[in-house]
């Protein structure tokens, strides 16, 4: 398997494979992979002959300079297991900084309907644009047919199809459902990082999001969160940083409920210095 760190050689092999009629898939990954990208990966195959895999730490959307240093780095074992799905099929481009940014490691700045000012950009300032950054320009180096993304970011998948649709850039964004570990917790390179307690304590946060669905069907936005909000006060291990319901297409929270729209709980909660984050749809 190939790893490529310079982006020219990508961008000639990629366009070799063009000419010859292959269809190119793309999953974005920061690395420390788990069977949650192997699904995106999986899905990706599905429609594309070869599935370009990044992994690249973006610096630029994290707002915490520890937790861009703590973040896990492990592309010998990453490319261990991208083997194991397809050995000859799958372009690794694992660059550094400086091949994404040059001298100029900066995010561009981007209006993104307002999708961007609501729950992570709230509390993540200026994550949004380091997203939209990282994104656009690998986009620009790799050229999809197609896209997978996770929805246990669901944020950032709606802030990426509003990316593709803002700079006509021609790729199919495709959302892919949560991968969950045997006990509800949504997989994430950050689980890693979990002390055994916090790492037992955390599929509670699923537990929650599923109650809340179902008192959704009967009570308010405002109860429901309410009580969201009373059942992480008496947890002694997790910290709840926000729980919001809001319309999935414009990720406003919801003022009163509609018939006509669709609408998703989203969850932000600390189990120690590890932020968790989660979300469930509400049919």
């Amino acid at each position: 398997m190939k790893v490529f760190q310079d982006k020219n050689e990508l961008i000639r092999l990629v366009g070799r494979l063009k000419e010859n009629n292959n269809s190119i898939g793309f999953v974005p990954t920061m690395g420390a992979l788990h069977d949650g990208h192997l699904s995106l990966i999986k899905e990706g195959f599905h429609k594309n002959t070869h599935v370009v895999v990044s992994i690249f730490v973006n610096p630029t959307q994290f707002d915490n300079a520890e937790d861009l240093k703590k973040y896990p780095r492990t592309l010998e074992r990453d490319v261990t297991l991208l083997k194991t799905v397809s050995k000859d099929k799958i372009i690794v481009y694992a660059p550094t900084v400086d091949d994404i940014y040059g001298d100029d490691v900066a995010s561009e700045h981007f209006k993104f309907s307002g999708l961007e000012h609501e729950m992570e950009g709230r509390f993540r300032k200026g994550h949004f644009d380091g997203v939209g950054t990282i994104v656009k320009r690998l986009f620009e180096i790799i050229k999809p047919d197609f896209a997978y993304f996770g929805e246990k970011d669901f944020q950032q998948l709606q802030i990426v199809k509003k990316l593709v649709e803002n700079y006509d850039i021609p790729v199919k964004v495709i959302g892919c459902k949560i991968h969950r570990e045997n006990d509800g917790l949504a997989m994430s390179s950050r689980n890693e990082r979990l002390k055994p307690e916090y790492r037992k304590a955390a599929p509670f946060i699923y537990k929650t999001l599923k109650a809340a669905k179902t008192k959704f069907g009967s009570k308010s936005a405002t109860k429901v969160t309410k009580w969201v909000e009373d059942e992480f006060a008496k947890h002694n291990l997790l910290e709840l940083e926000y729980f919001i319901i809001a319309d999935e297409k414009t990720l406003k929270p919801i003022k009163r409920k509609s018939k006509t729209k669709s609408y998703r709980a989203f969850i932000a909660a600390y189990a120690d210095d590890i932020r968790l984050i989660d979300n469930i749809a509400l049919k």
